[in-house]
């Protein structure tokens, strides 16, 4: 028995330094006994493990407003109060106005939002032959120096948001600051280049100050 247990005692040892030295790469720990003890998996955000006391993230209380991290930009992730109905549609045209001063910085990032996000159906300078219509042959949208010329900011902030016609809802791609700067530019080419609404730099700081 005493024999026995010796050979025991001795092959153990053995045994786990051959199992420690399989592997060929260097930086490897060779065989490892019970990882998790001291390497856990790691819980990925959001990701639903059927199992309520296992959830990462829970999802916020419905009405929750996500915070801007600006008390100036809070009013961008408040509710739209217009419905998509043709109703909420006129409504808005009647009421909603933009918050945003025009600005010739403004009127930039307008441009750079239409430029990445409008003019491949709207086309460049707004006529409705951007490259879909051009080249895909999908229909023109109407031009907005010709039958959108009149139309509401109210309204085509509107169609942002809710999508109208052929055009989809933009309002996962832009927020509503977003949104507002697009219009500032759409305003522009209504009126061959010039947004009637532009102010100075120097009048827009004054005003903000008073």
């Amino acid at each position: 028995m005493k024999m026995k247990s010796f050979k025991y005692i001795v092959a153990l040892p053995a045994l786990a330094f051959a199992a420690t030295s399989c592997s060929t790469n260097e930086q490897s720990p060779g065989v490892e006994y019970m990882p998790d003890m001291y390497r856990s998996p790691a819980v990925e955000a959001y990701v639903d493990y059927e199992n309520l006391d296992e959830l990462s993230v829970r999802k916020p209380v419905e009405g929750t407003i996500p915070n801007t991290g600006s008390s100036s930009d809070a009013w961008i992730n408040f509710p739209y109060p217009y419905p998509n109905t043709t109703e909420g549609y006129e409504k808005a045209g009647a009421e909603l106005k933009s918050p945003l001063k025009t600005t010739e910085a403004s009127l930039a990032k307008g441009k750079d939002i239409y430029t990445k996000f409008c003019q491949h159906c709207h086309g460049e300078k707004g006529g409705g032959d951007g490259g879909v219509v051009t080249n895909g042959g999908y229909p023109p949208p109407p031009a907005y120096n010709g039958p959108l010329k009149n139309l509401e900011e109210g309204k085509m902030f509107h169609t942002i948001t809710y999508g109208k016609g052929q055009m989809g809802s933009h309002a996962s791609q832009l927020n509503k600051k977003e949104r507002w700067l697009v219009i500032q530019y759409v305003k522009a080419l209504q009126n061959n280049g010039t947004n009637p609404d532009l102010v100075k730099e120097e009048a827009a700081a004054t005003a903000e100050n008073i």
